[in-house]
């Protein structure tokens, strides 16, 4: 037996670690459970190449509770440690950071940065464990040992009657922590931080069914036999080659991950790159609609099959994080901080990769089935709406196969529309002008109107529209975009021609003054206009401008900036001069019958464009019954 001291400069160190990272105490049956199957794996890697002159086997990491002696086991069958290999590995060279580590952290008491950081990984069971024991045998020809530790500097190293290689990890948990003894919370944590990892681990046991013999009877009941309960996946989808794998295979490894989601993703990309830098994982796209509001932290960082977390932000382009599935990089640290990834040149590579590779599968899709990401161009239209607002990269890609829907359900890539409008779309000015709308009912009456004119409408109806138009009329050159419903028919695509009002000066002053001594909501701007006769009498029309800086601030940035976020609305009024009811408004000898039709002909310029409502509406119903008697 030999005893001694753990090389420390400071006596206080575990209740320090306890201290620091008690909100993350949990972590410590992940660092455990990742040591073992390191063990597990080094070993299999010094049999593979000659070193290791044992059996490899089939080994598996078991967990076990003993909750009558208040002790959490955990064993494996891996390398083993030697006398030597535990003075060095454990008393060592795991504090070998001490000093600095307290410096560094002493005034930042939640930094789970730490275990990792200094080799403190295997010091993580402190957090919950009043003593910890080690029953170790290497798997070379040398005696087993036994070391103890009450968590303070002092230890204990004895001789062990262990015959088998393998470590064992006992840990007596501490009273504050008697949650570690419940079977329930044991497989909670080996399911969300050990669910794929490389090496089988065992939880207990099971009942499993025999299969019948082929003469059995039909009511003949199965036998059953008990075997390990292994609570892990150690070959994911992830880590297997995409040419081994079916798109079955994908669906069965999205619902593993997602248990409790029943619709199906649209389709999935699987990463695979080794240089220059390791990254693996499958990434899927779920059904998104116009929901920018869908919960996020849905992709799962992964090192080395052992799980970090699902908040990639940083990792993952923001755009990407309402896709789901998978990462995995052994180039990313086990506790990721946002200043490392902020700083770290691989994990912007990582970014700059990941992104690459979407827009890729994007045109890789589109290129092979275009009527089938035709038909999924909804659901998945945020994110690469998105995806062009943010990265410059992914929005000079993106051209190839972001669509632009029109209200009669036909798609066109931006080349495509281009091409298909420039010839009567083309304003006086030489500007190609878009029109589209956000609501096909709503907006029926201005896009039938363009419609008889020749003019195709676009359907833009995403909640960041506002500002996607925006970032391409700043990309391409001479091209606007304007709501179908932003002004008269006429007026939307500037020709050449005009009309000449029917109204002389003098009337048309008369009947302005008449109109504004009748419609008392100031939010309307009165345009007289002399516009075909067959063109509605009185038309509300809102300025794209500013309902586009409005509709940006609204879903975030954009309009607050132009000082425009809280305006009230504010509308154009377009009178059409050569309107016959316009004239008859006019020639009306009864103040009272003027305001009347005056008041009538507002009432269905707002009513077309869903803004009578309430006791306005009461009012237009009633007066149009009047009307009608």
């Amino acid at each position: 037996m030999s005893t001694g001291k753990i090389n420390v400069a400071v006596e206080n160190i575990f209740p320090l670690i306890k201290k620091f990272l008690y909100s993350d105490h949990e972590i410590f049956l992940r660092e455990l459970v990742s040591n073992a199957t390191d063990a597990t794996i080094k070993l299999k890697h010094l049999t593979n190449i000659g070193e290791a002159q044992v059996d490899y086997g089939n080994p598996k990491i078991e967990i076990k509770i003993d909750k009558d002696a208040k002790k959490l086991h955990i064993i494996d069958q891996g390398i083993g440690m030697t006398e030597e290999e535990v003075q060095k590995y454990i008393n060592d060279i795991a504090f070998s950071g001490a000093e600095e580590f307290l410096d560094k952290y002493k005034d930042s008491a939640k930094d789970s940065g730490i275990i990792g950081h200094f080799g403190l990984g295997f010091y993580s069971a402190f957090m919950v464990a009043s003593k910890v024991e080690i029953i170790t045998k290497s798997y070379k020809d040398e005696p087993a040992v036994h070391w103890v530790c009450d968590g303070s500097p002092e230890f204990e190293l004895t001789p062990a009657d262990k015959t088998d290689r393998g470590t064992e990890i006992i840990l007596h948990i501490a009273e504050d922590s008697t949650e570690f003894l419940k079977e329930s919370r044991i497989r909670e944590l080996l399911t969300k931080y050990n669910k794929f990892m490389p090496v089988p681990i065992k939880f207990g046991t099971k009942e499993e069914e025999l299969p019948l013999p082929e003469d059995a009877a039909e009511d003949a009941e199965p036998e059953t036999k008990t075997v390990d309960n292994i609570i892990n996946n150690p070959n994911p989808a992830w880590t297997k080659q995409p040419t081994d794998l079916e798109e079955k295979d994908y669906k069965e490894f999205y619902r593993e991950l997602y248990p409790m989601q029943f619709e199906e993703p649209l389709f999935h990309i699987h990463l695979n790159v080794d240089y220059p830098f390791n990254l693996t994982g499958i990434l899927y796209f779920p059904r998104l609609g116009r929901d920018m509001n869908i919960q996020r932290d849905k992709i799962q960082l992964y090192q080395n099959q052992v799980f970090v977390t699902d908040n990639v932000e940083g990792i993952v382009p923001e755009f990407l994080t309402m896709l789901r599935g998978v990462i995995d990089s052994p180039d990313i640290p086990l506790n990721v901080s946002r200043s490392y990834l902020q700083a770290d040149g691989a994990v912007k590579k990582i970014s700059s990769y990941i992104t690459r590779k979407v827009a890729d599968k994007l045109k890789s899709l589109f290129n092979e089935d275009r009527a089938d990401f035709e038909k999924k161009w909804d659901d998945i239209k945020v994110v690469i709406e998105y995806g062009m607002l943010s990265e410059d990269k992914f929005f000079d890609k993106a051209e190839a196969f972001a669509l632009y829907p029109t209200v009669d359900g036909n798609y066109y890539t931006y080349p495509e529309l281009e091409e298909k409008l420039k010839e009567n779309q083309t304003d006086k000015d030489g500007k190609l002008i878009f029109l589209y709308a956000s609501d096909k009912d709503a907006q029926h009456s201005y896009i039938a109107a363009a419609k008889d004119k020749g003019y195709e409408v676009l359907l833009l109806n995403s909640p960041i529209v506002s500002h996607l138009l925006q970032k391409l009329e700043t990309s391409k050159e001479n091209i606007s975009f304007v709501r179908v419903d932003g002004d008269d028919v006429n007026n939307l695509i500037k020709k050449d021609e005009e009309h000449i009002s029917k109204l002389s000066e003098e009337e048309k002053e008369s009947l302005k003054k008449l109109l504004d001594e009748t419609i008392a909501d100031k939010a309307y701007t009165v345009k007289l206009e002399a516009l075909d006769s067959n063109t509605a009498p009185f038309t509300i029309t809102q300025p794209e401008f500013m309902r586009r800086m409005k509709e940006m601030q609204a879903s975030g940035g954009g309009g607050g900036m132009f000082g425009m976020g809280n305006m009230p609305d504010m509308y154009n009024l377009v009178v059409n001069t050569n309107s016959e009811l316009v004239g008859e408004i006019l020639n009306t000898k009864t103040k009272k019958k003027q305001e009347r039709l005056i008041s009538q002909s507002l009432d269905l310029a707002r009513l077309s464009q869903g803004l009578l409502k309430g006791e306005a509406l009461t009012n237009f119903v009633k007066r149009s019954y009047e009307m009608i008697k």
